[in-house]
């Protein structure tokens, strides 16, 4: 489906909406989010692809803002359809949409280029906040997530490098603080919160692919690796 608005009038003010994405292969899921899609006005959903492959070429077509993205999928994942759209459509924010926090899968979602990595159990107001958030360049991931990042780099030989106030924030993140609350806890600005979860997502994903390949490396002779 392809829907084209180029802006919404609001008394003497014309505001452009949020151009949004979805991409799953599951049916239900896509008309769940289409139907809360259609709750906020500033949110426009501008089309739906069931596969990777069909996420690129639809992506070309309806120029969205924003993608939300399943990682899971048949004959192209999320993270390769990520990985091409980021390199032909570098303006388009892309959002991990899962049910998985299997550590291998978040990093390479990560290393796709996602701007966040949210689980399908989210309530509606924290992926309305998200997609918000994201179009700002804001990295969102679910307080999930960032534990098993955190358990994944702690227990890998290289270890976690982060420094004091990167620990604080990233203590914060896990408690599900968002940035604003974040930065009022640490006196800072929300633009140097910002700068600080990008760092620690960098670090994080630095030392999480160093626990995967020791991983990998530990269960190919038994079959256990992915």
């Amino acid at each position: 489906m392809t829907e084209i608005n180029t802006g919404i009038e609001t008394g003497n003010t014309t505001f452009r909406p949020i151009r949004v994405m979805l991409v799953d292969d599951h049916v239900m899921v896509l008309r769940g989010l289409a139907t809360f899609m259609r709750v906020f006005d500033d949110l426009q959903l501008v089309g739906e692809a069931k596969s990777g492959e069909a996420a690129i070429q639809l992506c070309a077509e309806v120029s969205p803002d924003e993608i939300l993205m399943d990682m899971v999928m048949p004959d192209m994942d999320g993270a390769t359809a990520t990985r091409a759209i980021r390199q032909k459509f570098p303006q388009v924010r892309v959002l991990a949409l899962t049910s998985f926090t299997d550590v291998e899968l978040i990093k390479s979602a990560l290393d796709a280029g996602v701007i966040g990595y949210l689980l399908k159990d989210i309530s509606a107001e924290q992926l309305e906040q998200a997609i918000r958030a994201a179009v700002s360049g804001e990295a969102i991931i679910s307080v999930e997530v960032a534990q098993r990042l955190v358990e994944a780099a702690e227990s890998s030989a290289s270890g976690l490098e982060l420094t004091e106030f990167e620990r604080e924030t990233l203590a914060l993140m896990t408690r599900g603080l968002n940035k604003t609350q974040i930065s009022e806890k640490l006196a800072v600005s929300p633009n140097t919160v910002q700068s600080i979860i990008s760092e620690i997502l960098f670090k994080l994903s630095i030392a999480c692919h160093t626990e995967v390949v020791t991983l990998v490396e530990s269960c190919s002779t038994s079959g256990l690796a992915n």
